[in-house]
């Protein structure tokens, strides 16, 4: 439903996910990662200053799987559990997923890193988690000057190696100050030029995270805030937090309109 509503990931597009921790921006991002590079079988990079590769890994195979990631981590698989793990590990070992966990990559070393995988395996997707992990050249100025230099190299890195980058991002907590803590466009001006490097931005809306006792359980809402080309509105998603994955909802609204 969320490739419908964009048309797929564009070559050479920035597309930025958004969201407040646990709302689930790296899921997301690594079920697109996953999409690409097992479903389409075409070579992806994933760049993880937040996560060690081998819990990537781990959440990956819960997703292929459909293994209770609990259940997975602990060791205390069931009957059902393992055929379905030997097959995920074929299909992740098969795959041209490229995982890079060094911390604090600043655009230049992710750039060298970024080029060289194309050069040697190509590459259709770069992904990157977070944004704020990042370390500018030009430390010592303030954050947003700091990001905006981030999110521009970025932006020029899709365009020079021609794939989409999926880069995801931390919101800022004063959005929990509102009554409706869903993500809006002026959340992201704190983050320097992000908003207007990028093509498409995504946040991410779980109302369980707020509310306990919420009606939308398991429910995610992918709202497409900004889309160069294409409609904006929101796209309804099932969260499946024990699978680490998204899935499609029954019914989604879409708003078409674009910028």
């Amino acid at each position: 439903d969320f490739d419908e509503q964009t048309s797929g990931l564009q070559p050479a597009d920035l597309v930025i996910v958004a969201g407040r921790p646990s709302m689930g921006k790296t899921t997301f991002a690594m079920n697109l990662a996953e999409h690409a590079a097992i479903k389409n079988k075409e070579p992806v990079a994933v760049f993880s200053m937040e996560m060690p590769a081998d819990a990537l890994a781990m959440r990956m195979l819960s997703s292929l799987g459909q293994i209770d990631q609990h259940r997975l981590r602990t060791g205390r698989l069931n009957d059902d559990d393992w055929p379905r793990l030997t097959s995920a590990i074929a299909l992740l070992n098969e795959a041209s997923l490229f995982i890079d966990d060094t911390p604090a990559l600043s655009p230049t070393e992710l750039r060298a890193r970024a080029r060289r995988l194309k050069r040697e395996h190509g590459l259709s997707l770069i992904v990157i988690d977070y944004i704020q992990l990042m370390q500018a050249s030009n430390s010592g100025e303030n954050r947003a000057t700091e990001i905006s230099e981030i999110s521009r190299s970025l932006k020029a890195l899709a365009k020079e190696l021609d794939v989409p980058v999926i880069a995801l991002s931390q919101l800022n907590r004063s959005l929990e100050q509102r009554p409706n803590k869903r993500p809006i466009m002026s959340d992201l001006r704190e983050s320097g030029a992000i908003e207007q490097d990028a093509d498409v931005i995504v946040f991410i809306y779980r109302d369980e995270v707020y509310n306990e006792d919420s009606a939308d359980k398991g429910k995610a809402e992918i709202i497409i805030g900004k889309q160069r080309n294409g409609p904006i509105g929101t796209v309804a998603l099932t969260f499946q937090g024990k699978y680490t994955r998204f899935e499609n909802f029954a019914i989604n609204h879409y708003d078409d309109y674009g910028e």
